[in-house]
């Protein structure tokens, strides 16, 4: 179901067209914050069926339950993708973000690793600290207490610990970690392989420690909650996020393009994809322990086509839709609005392709492999679309003329030689 499900939302896009209206900017504002809420309130909803999914695990610890709960894992992870699009151009969601989808993470700061692994990192110190085996560790030179694994534990005392971006404790990817453990394939097929028995109990118990396995899973997922719940709050008809938008139309649009050129460009073409491929490098793919990327990569471009178009289909099947930043821009230049349109839906089409073949004859990592041309080439076809609609984009931005919008750059695109460095 979840497959069909994601590649209808890829046919239907081609069913899109512009309204000729012109529409008012407070009116497009307003629509982009109601497909804000009804994004954060649909991940908030999949975030509490991934709970009681691992609450499942927890109880009773099978094969069965554990692939339920990476079940639920992979459809939260649906609608949360399609709200990065309010990144970058909203301060207070980039300044929430690291909380939930913070990424790539050093995972022996949570649990066990592979000899492969290593054992320290001239940049992290906690790098094989392993919280889940060791009920009191060292940060900063001072003993900290971790007998009991709690929320605030993960979030105040473990999350960026001693200031390293890469000690991910909280959010997606740290779940992720845990449901599958580390993807130990490089390039070949497969994705993690964490056994059900990490979270039994007695003698069935594998690697250790499964009790507080079982500690840090449930921290983690009762954080995300919360998290989540703040963050539709803040989008609710008297929330900060919504208010902060409202207050100036012309940074309120700003907002809008400054976000889906930024995800378009330096952060999913860029540093996403391209960094990877260039690198060959399974370890750069945003969802690696799951093998997930294909989907993540997918529905972070049907979002930037949401907020384009005015137009969110909820989990629910429900739609939420209004006047669009597609509207102002076709009243300003209408074969500029239609060519943006057109190089979205080409966009969606070459992800769709790359989502068909991740399903189909291999996965994210593989299609990145050295040598793997045809893989590689699908890939790139993606790169090529996010760049494109990114020019027209910048293009729009003239149109309306506005001003003070930067977007975000990646070295792999801007200077390829500085990744080899």
């Amino acid at each position: 179901m979840f497959r069909d499900l994601s590649l209808a939302v890829a046919v239907s896009a081609v069913a899109f067209t512009l309204p000729a209206a012109a529409q008012s900017p407070k009116d497009v504002l307003t629509t982009y914050a109601d497909i804000a809420h009804a994004g954060y309130e649909d991940s908030l909803k999949t975030a509490k069926a991934l709970d009681a999914a691992i609450d499942a695990l927890i109880a009773d610890p099978s094969e069965a339950t554990l692939g339920a709960a990476k079940a639920a894992w992979i459809a939260a992870r649906a609608p949360y993708q399609q709200t990065e699009v309010y990144r970058f151009g909203n301060a207070i969601v980039d300044d929430w973000e690291g909380k939930v989808n913070a990424w790539p993470l050093d995972e022996g700061l949570i649990d066990y690793v592979d000899a492969s692994y290593g054992t320290e990192s001239d940049a992290n110190a906690l790098y094989t600290t392993n919280v889940i085996a060791n009920p009191e560790i060292t940060i900063n030179g001072e003993a900290v207490d971790a007998a009991e694994i709690t929320p605030a534990l993960l979030a105040d005392t473990l999350q960026e610990a001693e200031e390293v971006e890469a000690n991910v404790a909280t959010g997606y990817h740290a779940i992720e970690f845990l449901l599958w453990g580390q993807d130990l394939n490089g390039t070949g097929a497969g994705a993690g392989m964490r056994p059900a028995s990490d979270y039994a109990s007695g003698d069935a118990c594998t690697h250790g420690n499964c009790d507080r396995r079982a500690q840090y899973l449930k921290a983690a997922s009762t954080l995300l909650i919360s998290d989540l719940e703040e963050m539709v709050g803040n989008w609710e008809e008297d929330g900060e996020a919504r208010a902060t938008l409202m207050e100036d139309e012309n940074a309120g649009l700003v907002a809008i393009l400054t976000g889906m050129g930024s995800l378009s460009y330096g952060e999913l073409a860029g540093e996403r994809m391209k960094l990877g491929l260039l690198l060959h490098d399974p370890e750069e793919e945003h969802d690696c322990f799951a093998d997930n990327t294909i989907n993540s990569h997918f529905f972070d471009q049907v979002g930037i086509r949401n907020v384009y178009t005015g137009h969110y289909r909820r989990i629910d099947g429900s739609v939420v839709e209004g006047p669009s930043i597609s509207d102002l821009i076709a009243a300003a230049d209408g074969a500029l609005a239609q060519e943006l349109t057109d190089k979205i839906e080409a966009t969606m089409v070459a992800m769709a392709i790359m989502k068909a073949r991740g399903e189909t004859v291999e996965a994210y990592d593989q299609m990145i492999g050295e040598g793997n041309d045809i893989g590689n080439a699908v890939v790139q076809a993606a790169i090529d679309g996010l760049i494109d609609q990114t020019r027209s984009i910048e293009r729009a931005v003239a149109a309306l003329e506005l001003t003070d919008i930067e977007f975000e750059g990646s070295d792999s695109l801007d200077n390829p030689n500085a990744v080899f460095q």
